[in-house]
């Protein structure tokens, strides 16, 4: 059986939220990260694009309708969120056979 897999968030800029007790949050664009791996989702490395690792933030926390980290999360990256999931008003309907060939 597949693992689902839990992608953390790597963001270019972070600010720190005064109400929830100083707590790290991404801010910027932020993109999908597997902790233990040294680049996105996207491909993109971390160390060279200057983005800052948030291992305690999922993915689905940066959606605006989740409510979690996302007050100042400005774009998700499209290609990480084709990878890791993609929720909203732009979602497209993962792909169905509606009349399957015999």
């Amino acid at each position: 059986m597949a693992r689902v897999k839990q992608y953390a968030v790597a963001a270019s800029g972070q600010w720190t939220d005064e109400e929830e007790g100083r707590r790290r949050l991404p801010s910027g664009e932020v993109h999908a990260w597997e902790p233990g791996l040294n680049q996105t989702v996207c491909g993109l490395s971390l160390s060279r694009s200057r983005l800052v690792r948030f291992p305690h933030i999922t993915w689905p926390d940066t959606f605006p309708e989740s409510g979690g980290a996302a007050d100042r999360v400005r774009r998700q990256c499209p290609r990480c969120a084709s990878v890791a999931g993609r929720r909203g008003q732009d979602a497209r309907p993962r792909w169905q056979r509606t009349n399957p060939r015999p």
